[in-house]
């Protein structure tokens, strides 16, 4: 991952006045990298006090707080490739600061909703200035440091989405227990004014200095193509079924057009991506492990958290506290995966990467209403430090597959590809989940009424809500409810961990091995080596 001894180093191409702040640069690029990861996590510890009638909550119901959450990822996800195609051609600077503005502005709004409709609302357009944050943080990152130091400073990167992933329910907690519920939002608003003056200070402009002619109908494609395919796999999820032809629909529509915007660019004579890079078996292994590692994680995250506190009784404060060392070990791990890479090459270290992601959710198969809290922290910090050698890695791979030119671009496919992945781990899974409970827990309310009985059997929260209510007498549909998570959540966790493996041997039958990734300067370098615009 590093340049090998003897071969030629280019000279310098970052100016020395932005390169003796890389660091404080990089510093502020993961503190805004960590508001949008952060914000995510807070949410849903959240969930059951916005469902809650005022004062305490804007009584919202299930499928309004699924949306409050969808809003956001479907906005996210379908403006992400186009974020990163703006801030090559205008300055990435510009798309940083346009974003975090208008995430914060987003925020205060969502803070100060008075019905489910407002929160969805700006919810949406939170994810609209989430989506020209992430790529342009790492857009940023790979024009103000030099090649050689590019996978320490990714892997600096990474690790702070590992912070946001924990830190996030453990902020939420305690601001649920000091303030209501808006605090939650409205807590990005100073975080958020910190970062714009600190990015107005810092951080240089960069952009693409021959972006060439747009191509709005490539951009359009892409868009369309991206909500359609994320609205098919959400409401896949919401149905636990994915042969509703309301999935189906805008599943095929959004592969359709996807496919569409392929044929499109291939013969563009001024592409938005140059769909070459995916001919390459490096880099299209490289994306293709990004999604199946969020696919595996984003799922088992999903029902993690109803076994810690629907199960096990664990407080949304307590739950964030158990994630911990999934947290501490990405960053433990990943700014230190480039060393890793140096001596036994991206392949060996993807691999058993994710063959600890896979060893770690195959555990969650093991696990009981009593299995010991060191067991689970000991799990987590094994899929923690897996993914550690994961994601530095192939980002790297992505990155450096791209001219520097087209860092928003590269940066783009890199987040897009989680994100989709990780909503269609969520929405699978989630599935999967479901399915399997409503078939265990259904013998179980034989005596329940018809209506009550589609309610109950829903979900294991559904079933504790109406086992309460039966006060004394509810307490063996209880028993039955935890038996049926866990037997549903045993089977999950090795879907969980069959999609870990194909990933596994994705990565080791096409990411380079170490005498590859020690080779010279191969063509797509060469390229990467030309002047960018720096102001």
């Amino acid at each position: 991952m590093s340049i090998p001894s003897g071969a030629p180093v280019a000279a310098p191409r970052v100016p020395e006045a932005v390169h003796r702040r890389r660091w404080a640069i990089l510093g502020v690029l993961m503190f805004s990298l960590l508001i949008v990861v952060l914000d995510n996590s807070i949410l849903n510890v959240a969930v059951k006090t916005i469902a809650s009638p005022a004062p305490t909550g804007i009584g919202a119901t299930q499928s309004e707080l699924e949306w409050a959450i969808n809003s956001y990822t479907l906005v996210f996800a379908g403006l992400l490739f186009t974020a990163g195609l703006l801030g090559d051609r205008i300055g990435r600077k510009k798309v940083l600061l346009a974003g975090i503005l208008v995430f914060g502005l987003g925020s205060a709004l969502a803070a100060l909703s008075s019905s489910p409709g407002e929160l969805i609302t700006w919810r949406a357009l939170m994810g609209f200035g989430a989506a020209f944050v992430m790529p342009a943080t790492l857009a940023v990152l790979m024009n103000v440091f030099e090649r050689d130091e590019q996978p320490k400073a990714i892997g600096i990167w990474a690790g702070s989405v590992g912070l946001g992933i924990a830190i996030g329910p453990i902020t939420g907690g305690l601001l649920l227990e000091h303030f209501w519920w808006g605090s939650i939002f409205l807590v990005n608003v100073p975080v958020v004014i910190i970062a714009l003056i600190a990015m107005a200070v810092l951080v240089p402009d960069s952009r693409d200095p021959a972006p060439g002619r747009v191509d709005p109908f490539g951009v359009v494609l892409s868009i369309v193509g991206l909500v359609l395919l994320v609205y098919g796999i959400i409401r896949g999820g919401e149905l636990a079924s994915f042969t509703d032809v309301t999935v189906l629909a805008p599943l095929i529509g959004g592969l359709l057009v996807l496919a569409g915007f392929v044929w499109h660019e291939k013969r563009s004579s001024h592409p938005s991506i140059d769909i070459s890079y995916f001919r390459k078996p490096a880099f299209s292994a490289a994306v293709a492990a990004i999604a199946l590692v969020f696919f595996a994680l984003m799922g088992v995250t999903f029902f993690s958290a109803f076994y810690l506190q629907s199960v096990r009784g664990y407080t949304a404060l307590e739950s964030g506290l158990l994630i911990l060392p999934l947290a501490a070990a990405q960053m433990i791990f990943a700014p230190r995966a480039r060393l890793v890479v140096d001596r036994f090459g991206a392949r060996a270290v993807c691999t058993v990467g994710m063959l600890l992601v896979a060893a770690g959710l195959a555990a969650f198969a093991l696990f009981g209403a009593d299995t010991p809290l060191w067991v689970l922290c000991l799990v987590f910090f094994v899929q923690g430090t897996g993914m550690a050698h994961i994601m530095p890695p192939v980002t790297v791979a992505v990155m450096q597959a791209l001219p520097r030119e087209r860092a928003g671009s590269g940066s783009a496919i890199n987040n897009t590809f989680r994100q989709v992945g990780g909503a269609l781990g969520i929405a699978v899974l989630g599935s999967v989940l479901s399915t399997v409970y409503r078939g265990d827990i259904e013998g179980h309310l034989d005596g329940v009424p018809a209506p009550a009985r589609d309610v109950a059997g829903e979900s294991i929260e559904a079933t504790l809500g109406f086992a309460e209510k039966l006060g004394p007498a509810g307490k063996p549909l209880i028993a039955a409810a935890n038996d049926a998570f866990i037997g549903a959540m045993h089977v999950t966790a090795l879907g969980s961990a069959a999609v870990a493996l194909i990933g596994a041997a994705v990565v080791a039958a096409f990411l380079p091995g170490r005498q590859q990734a020690q080779a010279g300067p191969d063509p797509a370098r060469q390229a990467a080596e030309e002047p960018v615009h720096q102001s």
